[in-house]
């Protein structure tokens, strides 16, 4: 049996049809916020492998909650690797490139010096440098630009607004790969099946959709597939200020995937599945 933190989430709900014989733990079941629940939930269920794709995701809220933040998002994982490292078992978590402060214009790699430029990243960099220090295998695996069917996400934003607007300004000099939640969770699955075989693949690993974009022509890509017309304005990150720093460059290599025969999904053909998911193309 695989454990997998998280139940509502876009990564936990895509893991949910994956293996829906997988035990989900929500919110009700175990509290990020006290990380003592994490170990009691793990060592209650005893599974072969753990996933954690619960965190506090509210990037802007985060720069007010930073404490909370850091509990959640770096504590409880580190709680889980602890007691994953006393089971002998392997921990995948789900982290962002949010851990890198975004400057430059090459793909950064996974051994790349990190310096998060906002409370959410510190507070996944707190989790993935706990992991590491308990010394369990586990795979952390940086994603960018999440989207899905479920939850809150560009895409669906995007959409909503194009109901009632023509026109849309979208930053166009932040640079990343969307990368599919169902993707993302397949990547989980197959990182934490091949860890329980040889934990030697231990390590941290990047995983973005290709090819790498722009929010703009993100944006112009969901309404191009979705045939609505809506005039994309490009504007600088600068003329839309928000309370957390974004990264420009979200760049990420991927190329060590292949330790896990992984290379990175095809963003705009998830895209396609989602819309169709959402009723917005047949």
């Amino acid at each position: 049996m695989i454990l997998v933190f998280g139940q509502s989430g876009q990564v936990a709900r895509e893991l949910g049809r994956l293996i829906p014989d997988a035990t989900f733990l929500d919110r009700a079941a175990c509290d990020l916020s006290v990380p003592t629940d994490c170990i009691d939930a793990i060592l209650y269920n005893r599974p072969r492998a753990v996933i954690n794709a619960a965190a506090y995701t509210a990037v802007d809220k985060a720069e007010s909650e930073e404490e909370l933040a850091t509990v959640i998002n770096g504590h409880a994982p580190a709680a889980m690797a602890r007691t994953c490292d006393e089971l002998r078992i392997p921990l995948v978590h789900i982290s962002t490139d949010y851990v890198f402060d975004g400057s430059g214009t090459d793909p950064r790699s996974p051994d790349a010096a990190t310096a998060p430029a906002n409370a959410y990243g510190r507070s996944k960099l707190v989790g993935e440098e706990g992991i590491r220090a308990s010394g369990c295998a586990h795979a952390i695996m940086r994603t960018s630009w999440v989207f899905s069917s479920h939850g809150n996400n560009f895409v669906k934003t995007m959409l909503r607004l194009s109901d009632t607007r023509d026109m849309l300004n979208v930053v166009s000099d932040q640079i990343g790969g969307p990368t599919p939640a169902r993707d993302i969770a397949y990547a989980a699955m197959a990182m934490a099946e091949a860890l329980m075989v040889d934990p030697t693949r231990t390590g941290t690993y990047h995983f973005s959709g290709a090819p790498d974009v722009s929010w703009a022509d993100f944006a112009r890509e969901i309404f191009r597939q979705a045939g609505r017309n809506v005039t994309i304005n490009d504007i600088p990150t600068s003329n839309f200020p928000t309370p957390a720093k974004r990264p420009l460059n979200s760049r990420m290599d991927c190329d060590s995937l292949r330790n896990f025969t992984l290379r990175r999904p095809d963003w705009k053909a998830a895209l396609t599945t989602v819309l169709e998911e959402l009723d917005v193309i047949e």
